[in-house]
């Protein structure tokens, strides 16, 4: 795992309520898989053809990707827009490579992220 857990439960608490509240960031609404709590998540959102990619920071053991997994949607608030997404499933570091654009910054090698999430954009 790329990035301690502890550190996801210091942002979750800490850093993502003002990232959400500065308006700046993607971010994730979701459904808690046990409490069927409305949970947001700010993320970097990287649009890829037909969806999104999300790079797995904390892996794919975080609690907002287990939630997504379970529900097989989420909604994503970006530039402005919502948009509804389906199809949640965890790409290995080799085929979301190939799926990036190559204006989008890859994660440090050192980070050592071996795990991305893709999700499609659901027809409207």
């Amino acid at each position: 795992m790329p990035m301690p857990l502890w550190w996801g439960h210091v942002n979750k608490r800490v850093f993502n309520p003002r990232a959400i509240a500065s308006g700046t960031w993607p971010v994730l609404t979701h459904v808690g898989r046990s409490s069927g709590r409305t949970f947001y998540t700010p993320l970097d959102a990287h649009p890829v053809d037909g969806g999104y990619l999300f790079v797995l920071v904390y892996g794919s053991r975080a609690d907002w990707v287990r939630n997504v997994l379970a529900a097989g949607s989420a909604r994503l608030r970006v530039d402005g827009r919502e948009l509804d997404l389906t199809a949640p499933r965890v790409l290995g570091a080799d085929e979301a490579r190939r799926i990036l654009p190559p204006s989008v910054a890859r994660p440090p090698r050192l980070l050592r992220i071996s795990e991305f999430l893709r999700m499609d954009t659901a027809r409207q």
